[in-house]
């Protein structure tokens, strides 16, 4: 398994072994995620391998006696990407490449992808007048009046969003971490046609949950959110705090990493993993304060151009095809986040 260090990896690779899988985990503890270099605690048996995926001889080997590669390695996007674009195509695209060049030298043919909804850019739209639309990105002039919700592009109603599905095209990306997964999963199906592999991508929403590094861009929102409670502050939520998105908690993301051993069919096949019950980032805001006994969440009315307003996508797929349901609710997950132990905290 590579990036299995991490805040998600780790619970993914606990879930292996619960399964009863010999896992190795491939990690190269790179300071956008890891303060030290120093590897997690891990469950007893892993064999641990510091390395970086995009070293052909260091995939090489540890792709030794693996008959399928959980692939979580990845630099997560933080809005200012651009700035470090090398970087992050870097890792995870030329990783990703390195990484199935050598699993089709080595005979691995079976593949879980550590995915995005970024790729889908927005929501579904539709307006009460021209129906399903594609509208433009929000532009200044709306968003400094307070018009948050997209428009229609026609007659300029306000639009109602709706969950978008794996049928859906993805969207023209909107930041370098989106292009770097939706290369990853172009990659991936390449080689998946190429090598009559066996490939799922998870598309996995907001993630959050126990152990979360101190201010991660893994979850976004919840994580911000999250660090300011632990210091005794209000979080300040964007916009008028009206963004929908779905936070999945990392126990039930997990075990989606393991339930795609389930796939048995051959190419490549793409699943959203989500909770199916968005909520507003003032939800959000509002549920970890409450936990936490921190002040009230301040809605500022900031933004931040490239946003997007809503991104909800539905996780029907995989609770159809793959027999995977989310088992902890927002309400029980935000309560047990708002005091959880984060990773990374400042001394």
């Amino acid at each position: 398994m590579t990036g299995g260090a991490g805040f998600i990896g780790r619970r993914v690779v606990d879930a292996y072994t619960r399964a009863g899988h010999e896992v190795r985990v491939l990690d190269a503890l790179l300071s956008d995620t890891h303060r030290q270099r120093v590897p997690p605690p891990l469950p007893d048996g892993v064999e641990f391998v510091l390395g970086d995926v995009r070293d052909r001889e260091t995939v090489e080997t540890a792709l030794h006696g693996v008959d399928m590669v959980s692939h979580h390695a990845a630099v997560i996007g933080r809005g200012r990407e651009i700035l470090d674009a090398r970087h992050h195509v870097s890792c995870n695209d030329l990783g990703t490449a390195n990484l199935l060049a050598a699993m089709a030298e080595a005979g691995t043919r079976r593949l879980v992808l550590a995915g995005s909804v970024a790729i889908y850019g927005d929501s579904r739209y539709d307006c009460a007048v021209h129906g399903r639309v594609l509208p433009g990105r929000r532009s200044r002039e709306d968003l400094d009046a307070g018009r948050f919700e997209p428009r229609c592009p026609e007659c300029g109603t306000e639009l109602v969003s709706s969950a978008v599905s794996e049928t859906d095209p993805p969207d023209p990306p909107r930041n370098i971490y989106a292009v770097t997964k939706l290369a990853q999963e172009y990659l991936v199906g390449v080689w998946a046609n190429e090598t009559g592999g066996q490939a799922v991508s998870l598309r996995y929403h907001n993630v959050y949950g126990p152990n979360i590094p101190y201010q991660s861009p893994y979850s976004g929102v919840a994580a911000v959110f999250r660090s300011a409670v632990a210091r005794g502050e209000a979080p300040v939520v964007y916009e008028d705090g009206g963004p929908l998105r779905d936070f999945v908690h990392v126990e039930d993301v997990a075990e989606a990493s393991l339930a795609a051993e389930r796939w048995t069919g051959t190419g490549h096949r793409a699943f959203n993993v989500a909770s199916g019950t968005p909520h507003t980032i003032g939800d959000v805001a509002h549920a970890l304060a409450k936990a936490a006994g921190a002040p009230a969440p301040v809605a500022c009315g900031r933004y931040r151009i490239g946003d997007v307003r809503h991104i909800v996508a539905s996780p029907d797929r995989i609770i159809r095809e793959l027999k995977w349901r989310p088992r902890i609710s927002f309400e029980e997950g935000m309560e047990e986040f708002a005091t959880a132990p984060m990773s990374g905290l400042p001394t």
